[in-house]
């Protein structure tokens, strides 16, 4: 028979982390959130059913351990006002909820509204205001820089570098446009693997051997700000300024970066980055996405008075809702777009979205910035490391950590890689457990304490919970 799991062990760390939280300046903030209980998740319908005889228990009541972060965010209590103030709006004023603003109403006009939330995303991602578009979803943002940014000369530039483990859908981007311009992925595609990690772990180092091997004939680099399997933060200044040495532009994927971590991306000097905001950003599943473009990449140096105004602004695909928004509705058939990223939009984006996304804009703004969160992230993450080195020696032969222990190389994630054939039983467990994680098959937990509404405690019970379900994998 197996070993078995022994909660009295983690009761020193367990008190630890109450008073950790007790001490917490962000603890307020989970109050802003829908954390679901555990009774929520074991569900099977929609609404709660009122049936005396499934009473729930006190414990059902509680929380359950949601560290998902990095996958979905949780619901701020304040999305759910912001959308009926939409609704509201929009049932009231109709087509005038594109112009009027309501007095006793916190949500702008439509008309504003993706200003409104590039204003409040530029921040979090260190940009100034006119650098940042809120528009489209990920992969599509990717698309429409590459198509404005990727001119591949086959006689000259025309590879794509991307590490070799990239998500799939940034790998079937690149696949798309190199096969788009009439080149083949087998010639026009590079991709990075360290020659020295069994962990998937990529060096500085590793990918400035391959940009240099490939300089004279790569037109651009596509690379995530943390790498989603394995929690690694890249150096994106170090490999943006080496790629800038060498002539290549460089887009950055910070899907799992943003919210997570703090960016400069101006003054890191990034050509640009996109980003989906349903993850650490709580926008919601499938929130509009976000998109940095250099300021000195989206300059507008002609007027559209000019006989060729098209020189002034550079090959990209358009959109009405990039034209200049002094001549947007005068509904001419000659696009000139708005300085800036917002340039780069092409239709009038869904309100409902951006109002969810800046419902969760506010929190951050409550946490006083991305700096309170990135400081509280640090913490939980190292205390979640600390707890599960206090593991039986049983328990600790069936995983490893495959994330950079080091603080300053890795975001709010951790990467659990499990035995062989060990994922699902284990997940199993986990949810039986009421605790809420993400995999990654074959056989990788991804745990991520998101440090807006997780707690010290919450680490605790994943700890107690992965240790009870690795043993009892071995029975």
């Amino acid at each position: 028979m197996g070993a078995s799991s022994d909660p009295a062990r983690f009761s020193n760390i367990r008190a630890q982390a109450q008073i950790l939280d007790d001490d917490d300046g962000l603890r307020h903030l989970r109050d802003e959130f829908q954390v679901p209980t555990k009774a929520d998740i074991k569900r099977t319908t929609l609404e709660k059913q009122q049936d005396r005889n499934d009473a729930v228990s006190a414990d059902e009541a509680t929380s359950c351990t949601y560290l998902c972060g990095n996958s979905l965010g949780l619901q701020p209590k304040r999305t759910a006002t912001r959308i009926n103030q939409y609704l509201q709006t929009w049932s009231t004023q109709a087509v005038l909820g594109h112009f009027k603003p309501l007095d006793d109403s916190p949500l702008p006009t439509w008309l504003d509204a993706d200003a409104q939330a590039a204003k409040l995303m530029a921040p979090i991602v260190g940009a100034d205001e006119s650098e940042v578009a809120v528009m489209q979803t990920l992969t599509a943002n990717l698309h429409l820089l590459m198509s404005a940014f990727y001119r591949p000369d086959p006689k000259g530039k025309h590879k794509i570098i991307l590490e070799s483990k990239a998500f799939p859908s940034d790998h079937f981007a690149v696949l798309s446009q190199i096969r788009h311009h009439g080149l083949s992925p087998e010639t026009s595609m590079v991709t990075i693997e360290s020659p020295y990690s069994e962990d998937s772990l990529i060096t500085t180092y590793d990918i400035q051997s391959v940009i240099s091997k490939h300089a004279a004939d790569t037109a651009l680099i596509l690379l995530p700000g943390i790498q989603y399997y394995t929690g690694q933060l890249f150096d994106i200044p170090t490999i943006t300024a080496f790629a800038h040495k060498h002539d290549i532009f460089v887009i950055w994927d910070l899907a799992h970066a943003v919210g997570n971590v703090p960016l400069h991306l101006h003054d890191w000097d990034v050509d640009a980055a996109a980003w989906c905001t349903y993850k650490y950003l709580n926008g919601g599943p499938g929130c509009i996405g976000g998109m940095f473009i250099n300021s000195q990449r989206s300059l507008v140096t002609t007027t559209i008075t000019d006989e060729e105004p098209e020189r002034g602004y550079g090959q990209r695909l358009s959109g009405w809702w990039g034209n200049d928004k002094a001549t947007r509705f005068q509904m001419a058939t000659k696009f000139h777009p708005v300085k800036g990223a917002a340039g780069f939009q092409l239709s009038n984006p869904s309100i409902f979205d951006i109002t969810s996304l800046g419902a969760s804009l506010e929190v951050f703004n409550l946490a006083g910035g991305i700096g309170p969160v990135r400081e509280k992230s640090k913490k939980l993450t190292a205390f979640l490391e600390e707890g599960l080195s206090l593991l039986s020696e049983d328990a600790k032969k069936l995983f490893r950590i495959i994330t950079p222990s080091d603080p300053d190389q890795r975001g709010a994630q951790l990467s659990l890689l499990l035995g062989d054939n060990l994922l699902n039983p284990v997940m199993h467990e986990l949810e039986k457990r009421s605790v809420v994680v993400d995999e990654r098959k074959p056989n990788v937990v991804r745990v991520a304490p998101a440090p807006l509404y997780n707690t010290f405690s919450d680490c605790v019970s994943f700890v107690e919970a992965f240790e009870a379900a690795l043993l009892a994998t071995q029975k």
